[in-house]
């Protein structure tokens, strides 16, 4: 017989839920001050990435990959256009669909926002060695994507408070955190 108990559920040493919510705060209040000059802050760098990987050639698709609402979306690329940051363009396959591109000038800003992210996060997770944060955010990424595998049709949005479809400024609201 095993002399081994798991702890309760209550302690905060085992509460999975309060470490990532605290991480996901201290995740956002780090970038959003570095991503302060992006159109919707951390969520619309997230999805200047998702564009500059050419992975979501269009709105609908970069809505359903970031658990955005299309509606909230359109504003979202609205203004990543209007920042000269993307554009939208004819899809050469379908007339009727717009594909998202990056704009020269935006895969060039993206260059430095992203050490600048990068640059937040070592910060941010400055307490463990270099082994330990490349072991985190190997291990962040498998969970993330393994549970974005097991079923893909789960609307993410399901998962927090849905975004309304009003225009935002910009700032916290408009703005989350999704991928690692």
């Amino acid at each position: 017989m095993s002399t081994t108990t798991t702890p309760p559920a209550t302690e905060r040493d085992a509460d999975l839920g309060w470490h990532l919510g605290v991480l996901l705060r201290g995740y956002h209040a780090t970038v959003a001050t570095t991503l302060a000059d992006v159109p919707h802050g951390p969520r619309g760098y997230q999805v200047l990435v998702s564009v500059v990987q050419g992975d979501q050639p269009t709105q609908l698709a970069l809505a359903e990959h970031h658990g955005i609402d299309r509606t909230v979306m359109t504003y979202l690329v609205d203004d990543l256009v209007a920042a000269g940051l993307v554009e939208r363009q004819q899809n050469p396959t379908d007339r009727r669909a717009r594909r998202v591109v990056a704009t020269a000038d935006g895969r060039r800003r993206l260059d430095g926002w992203a050490r600048a992210v990068h640059d937040a996060e070592e910060q941010l997770l400055q307490m463990l060695s270099d082994d330990e944060r490349s072991t985190f955010r190997h291990l962040a990424r498998r969970v993330a994507c393994d549970l974005r595998d097991i079923d893909s049709g789960t609307d993410p949005c399901a998962v927090g408070p849905r975004q309304s479809p009003e225009r935002g400024s910009g700032g916290p609201a408009a703005s989350s955190s999704a991928r690692a």
